[in-house]
């Protein structure tokens, strides 16, 4: 598995996915989202200099094929917000989602700064709420209601936190290793 920052040649793969109504139901957009191709272009050139913009990231297989894509951003200067979408059907249910979701989060914890992680997912998405409580994300809320989706349905979500305390103490496998040679 590899993450990458997505850049602009990824901008056509990125609308497909988007688009497709059958990846997207679980964010709550079952008719897919259009995209501007030539905007997320301009928008992915973009974030290749600002760590702490909404940035898009790809995710790979073994192979070096795109299965997916996530999400980082900041909600205040301690706050990052995480997201993640495995979209190609043959990639989902193998494992690939857990130990992307763990680098991501160690990387916006660690290599970005903050102090805590918040995500969320819609009420009806139980592999994912599986996923983020086995990752040790706590449930800080359920919002019923909060939003219509495309076929005038209301949408619950349901929220989640971790800090950088508790992310360490689960996953020190993750946690960056000081080096304490002398001058650095």
């Amino acid at each position: 598995m590899r993450i990458r920052l997505a850049d602009e040649d990824d901008a056509d793969m990125l609308a497909d996915w988007w688009a497709d109504g059958d990846i997207m139901e679980h964010a709550g957009f079952p008719e897919g989202i259009a995209t501007d191709r030539d905007r997320l272009k301009k928008r992915l050139r973009r974030q290749q200099d600002d760590k702490r913009a909404h940035r898009v990231y790809i995710l790979e297989d073994a192979s070096g094929t795109a299965v997916g894509e996530m999400s980082s951003s900041f909600k205040d200067d301690a706050t990052g917000v995480v997201g993640i979408k495995i979209c190609e059907v043959a990639a989902q249910g193998k494992g690939l989602g857990p130990d992307a979701l763990k680098t991501m989060m160690a990387h916006v914890l660690f290599d970005l700064g903050a102090e805590r992680i918040e995500l969320d997912t819609m009420v009806e998405n139980t592999r994912a709420q599986h996923v983020y409580e086995s990752l040790g994300f706590d449930r800080t809320a359920v919002r019923k209601d909060v939003w219509t989706d495309q076929l005038g349905r209301k949408r619950t979500s349901v929220e989640y936190r971790i800090t950088k305390d508790a992310f360490a103490r689960l996953h020190p496998d993750r946690v960056p290793q000081k080096d304490n040679r002398s001058g650095h």
